[in-house]
């Protein structure tokens, strides 16, 4: 059966989702949070493991995150109902000797969770083998991000895929100092392959008028890297050291998406200026952000979109990505990557 098209806009579920930074997730603690539509505890055991659960008691609808949790049981807050990490009822107070009811039949849905290089994700479909996998960033095994920054757009999941993937906006948006200005548009050629579930750019020089490459130092080289769902991975090589950008887009509900940026590096002298480098993460994301809040002023009447040849191109391509990915899914045939090699010319 395949998918209608009225879903075509809806995020994928059969799809890992970054979550949070395992930082933010203490041992014998929660996190609430709400993942493509959908509330989420998410939590981290007594031994370490992170689970992740459905954010409803079944009995009467509370928010189990705020109960208490001694690192194996959660406790609803409202009647005392308990429930272990894998979503199982374990105990009901209120029932008395002789009664029927049976608390190991209920249960609160539990989702697949895992933890990568400092980040936890979640599963929200039914089969995570057939999934895309969660990234592991090469060099940086066992190595938590050294800057995570994350930022809510108003905006549906699609249109923030497509805005941060945009190769033309940034003299316009991104206009500062430090990166780019509007004179400083220039013709650029960059060569595109297909990769899993997705697409790169490969590796190439930086185009001389993205100033922030140049604090590298050396010959910098840069590979991007786009898979299903919303994920952009940016691989940096500066002589033996490397900087890899992973942006994680999760769709909060239709209308909202949070984008989770972290970078890792090898290059001493970036810690030493982390503060800066925040500032100015920070600041390119809210830019980013800010001009969304604006679009959404247009596509609230729901204006044809024109996209073009070869700017739009990689919109395409994730449009393309997605509806193939729902088919596969839908017929139970192996995934087929419509991405074809080619070389895309623009301005920016």
């Amino acid at each position: 059966m395949r998918p209608a098209a009225s879903d075509a806009a809806a995020p994928l579920r059969e799809a890992w989702y970054y979550a949070l930074p395992s930082r933010r997730l203490r041992r014998r603690a929660v996190v609430a949070k709400v993942m493509l539509g959908e509330p989420i505890l998410i939590g981290r055991d007594g031994a370490g493991m992170p689970f992740a659960l459905r954010d409803l008691c079944p009995h009467r609808g509370m928010p189990l995150s705020a109960g208490n949790f001694d690192g194996r049981e959660i406790e609803c807050c409202y009647h005392g109902w308990r429930f272990d990490t894998r979503g199982r009822c374990t105990l009901i107070p209120s029932l008395v000797p002789g009664q029927s009811f049976t608390p190991g039949h209920i249960q609160t849905r539990p989702y697949p969770a895992c933890e990568a290089q400092g980040n936890i994700w979640v599963f929200f479909g039914e089969d995570p083998a057939a999934a895309p996998d969660i990234p592991v960033l090469d060099g940086f095994d066992g190595r938590a991000p050294d800057l995570v920054e994350s930022v809510r757009f108003a905006a549906a999941i699609d249109h923030a895929v497509i805005g941060l993937m945009d190769p033309a906006h940034g003299p316009f948006v991104h206009r500062a100092w430090w990166w780019r200005s509007r004179r400083s548009i220039q013709q650029k050629a960059k060569a595109f392959t297909p990769s899993p579930f997705g697409f790169a750019m490969t590796r190439h020089a930086p185009s001389r008028n993205s100033r922030a490459y140049r604090l590298l130092g050396g010959a910098p080289e840069t590979e991007i890297v786009f898979r299903l769902p919303s994920i952009r991975i940016e691989h940096i090589r500066a002589g033996r050291h490397r900087v890899t950008n992973l942006t994680a887009i999760t769709p909060i509900d239709d209308r909202v998406t949070e984008i989770n940026h972290c970078i890792y590096w090898t290059l001493p002298w970036l810690g030493i200026v982390k503060p800066a480098l925040r500032h100015y993460v920070r600041a390119f994301l809210h830019q980013d952000r800010d001009i969304m809040e604006r679009q959404q002023q247009g596509l609230r009447f729901s204006p044809p979109l024109t996209l073009i040849d070869d700017a739009d191109t990689q919109a395409k391509w994730y449009y393309r990505l997605k509806r193939e990915y729902l088919r596969a899914r839908a017929d139970g045939r192996p995934f087929e990557n419509p991405v074809q090699p080619r070389t895309l010319e623009w301005r920016s």
